[in-house]
């Protein structure tokens, strides 16, 4: 073997200057988390943000409706999940009892036109004689969607339809999910005239206890053949007894969305045009709606959410409707643009509906539902996620031409992305949508920094951090995802609504992760990036501020300022959010300038910080607030303050503030208040 004497000099130089390079890494990343940071807020000149420009994103998808939001315990009620011919699944409904007691089918012979399916009950047993029936009776039960929850001292009103070829002795009871024990009961009476055709029965069940995992029973010890068609049992406590479940309801206006985007997303469009949502399918009386399957999320919906309540549900939560509504294009088929224009009048039809005259044709239905005051629907969105495709422009043009000559004043939002070019259409706005890792997210800060300001408006209509960086929503998700939404904040003059995606998932039914809201039949919680929206509630409308911080920061630092007024105390604010996207804690010194030295009040002044111990970490059932933003007195606040940034978090200084005139950009002759 040759042997070189220079080798093992070389090597040791190499070692050493390899060494050399490391040590001075880790001290240059030493006196980076060292350093101070400064942050500079200029408040006396500001830009007004969009009234509109944080709001919600509802579609059909992990039960967000069916079985969550919409607050009707039965699954399938009508019988019509199993499909129109007959015999069919019945699925979720069971038997109570053995088949030589009860034999149960389904058939036509249902008195709705358009859900023709009922449930054929042939009870075997009697009451009396050889073949007796169980002492509990026999019949179905219905387990909702994966159980119902039942409170004690809480009422249900169970709805159903009726008919028998004699007389009936029904019992209508909540138990739990064996049978036993029984919440509530009661006993539907009737002689065989009173039921020989369809009949309506209403009755109020009050919970005598709770139960999180109950069903609901129709069970006779009685010989004959029973029809059940159309059952429902719904809660008394509703909110506004409209039908949305309260608890998620309050977790929605929590963050005072200022519109509301419905109801899809891919729901509208649907595998095949055939499953896809339509409106007139889903408004009238519950009973004659013919539900649907949603083929894309794969599970039946009985359309008690329709669309005369999404727009109900809009007006709730004192917002903005936003329709979007099938373009005549699904993800397997779609219509040319010679024969779209049945779905250019439906489209008409749905906005008149909404917002025409008590006196219209369509109005006319809204009124006679039970709202003779028109909606406030000044938005719709033509398709979704279908530019691109083969007849999606020539539709398009179509829908706007008519929707523009009998609505001028309406907003139309085109599915095709006009952030990095020119549209080559018209809009008023052009719909973006990004799902991605936290780092490529975050780095979208700066995304619409240099789109141009001219032609249509953004909207972010759904955004994510997904994948392995998102688990079932990490606080690593929320921060990419703060990071996104100060960079949309700062770019409010072009960007001007954003909506995260999706809103709501059933833990029984993940067919997306993460999602902003968990929940089952009895639990709920917010994950991270519903955390981080909370944070944006009061930005819509506010005034945006200037911020400088140094360039070389921003890879993983990023701040806005705002100036927002509390409508409950007139008391205003500069809300200042940072968000820490690295491993180190950041020693800040923020700057206020174009305040007085006294101007802002210790008191009432508040740090809010949204951390964990690990960046995967996220909330549970079992842990709800393992992930959530926390608040303390601000005991430092001041126009000059010192303060530390936590590694891999979000913080909001609020700082209260004497009401002062804030000049707006652009305006040479006057001032504005600060909100």
């Amino acid at each position: 073997m040759r042997v070189y004497k220079e080798a093992p000099s070389i090597g040791l130089l190499l070692f050493l200057l390899i060494s050399l390079c490391s040590v001075w890494q880790y001290v240059a990343s030493d006196v980076q988390a060292n350093q101070t940071v400064q942050l500079h807020v200029n408040a006396s000149t500001g830009r007004l943000i969009p009234e509109t420009l944080f709001g919600i994103f509802f579609e059909e998808i992990n039960h967000a409706g069916a079985g969550g939001l919409w607050a009707e315990l039965v699954s399938n009620r009508g019988f019509e999940a199993g499909g129109p011919n007959t015999p069919s699944n019945i699925d979720p409904w069971s038997i109570i009892g053995e088949e030589s007691s009860l034999v149960v089918s389904t058939d036509r012979s249902s008195c709705f036109e358009r859900n023709k399916i009922a449930l054929k009950m042939d009870v075997l047993c009697d009451s009396q004689g050889d073949n007796m029936c169980p002492a509990g009776g026999v019949g179905v039960y219905n387990p909702g969607f994966w159980g119902m929850n039942i409170e004690e001292g809480k009422t249900y009103k169970v709805v159903l339809y009726v008919r028998s070829s004699g007389s009936i002795n029904v019992s209508v009871s909540l138990t739990g999910s064996s049978g036993t024990p029984t919440l509530a009961a009661a006993n539907i009476i009737a002689s065989a005239s009173d039921v020989s055709n369809w009949t309506k029965k209403e009755i109020l069940l009050q919970a005598k206890e709770s139960n999180t995992n109950s069903r609901l029973q129709l069970t006779t010890t009685n010989k004959g053949v029973i029809w059940f068609d159309q059952v429902s049992a719904m809660p008394q406590d509703t909110y506004k007894g409209h039908g949305f479940r309260t608890e998620l309801f309050e977790m929605l206006e929590t963050i005072k969305p200022q519109f509301f985007r419905f109801p899809g997303g891919c729901f509208v469009e649907g595998e095949w045009l055939r499953n896809a949502f339509r409106w007139k399918e889903t408004v009238g009386p519950w009973e004659e709606r013919p539900g649907h399957f949603g083929d894309v999320w794969m599970y039946w919906t009985d359309d008690g959410m329709g669309y005369l309540e999404f727009l109900q549900l809009a007006e709730d939560l004192k917002t903005r409707p936003i329709w979007v509504f099938n373009n005549g294009i699904s993800h397997n088929d779609q219509v040319v643009s010679s024969v779209v224009s049945p779905f250019i009048q439906e489209a008409l039809d749905g906005i008149e509906f909404a917002r025409g005259d008590p006196n219209s044709t369509w109005g006319s239905l809204r009124a006679k539902l039970g709202h003779p005051e028109p909606f406030d629907l000044r938005y719709v969105a033509i398709g979704n996620e279908d530019c691109g495709k083969k007849n999606y422009l020539g539709n398009y043009l179509k829908f706007h031409e008519a929707i523009k000559s009998a609505y001028p004043d309406i907003k139309m939002i085109s599915n095709c992305d006009g952030s990095s070019q020119p549209l080559d259409h018209p809009a008023d706005f052009y719909d973006f949508h990004v799902y991605t890792s936290a780092n490529n997210l975050f780095s979208m800060a700066h995304k619409f920094d240099k789109t141009s300001r001219t032609g249509p408006k953004a909207f972010v209509s759904e955004y994510a951090v997904t994948g392995n960086d998102a688990g079932k929503g990490s606080l690593l998700a929320g921060l990419a995802e703060a990071g996104f939404l100060i960079g949309l904040e700062k770019n409010s003059d072009i960007v001007e609504m954003a909506s995260y995606a999706p809103l709501f998932v059933n833990s029984n039914d993940r067919r997306w992760n993460p999602d902003a809201i968990v929940f089952d039949s009895s639990h709920l919680y917010g994950t991270p990036s519903y955390w981080v929206q909370r944070f944006f509630a009061d930005s819509s409308g506010a005034t945006l501020l200037d911020t400088t911080i140094p360039a070389n920061y921003s890879s993983s630092l990023l701040a806005s300022a705002i100036t927002w007024t509390n409508s409950d105390d007139d008391k205003s604010y500069i809300k200042i959010k940072i968000v820490n996207f690295g491993s180190s804690p950041v020693n800040l010194t923020i700057s206020i300038s174009g305040v007085d030295q006294n101007s802002i009040q210790k008191s009432g002044s508040s740090k809010t910080v949204l951390t964990s111990a690990n960046l995967m970490d996220e909330n549970s059932f079992s842990e709800p607030n393992k992930v959530v933003a926390t608040q303390s007195l601000l005991e430092n606040a001041g126009k000059e303050m010192d303060v530390v940034i936590l590694p891999y978090s979000f913080t909001s200084f609020d700082l209260l503030k004497e009401s002062t005139s804030i000049r707006m950009k652009g305006d040479d002759y006057s001032s504005r208040s600060s909100i």
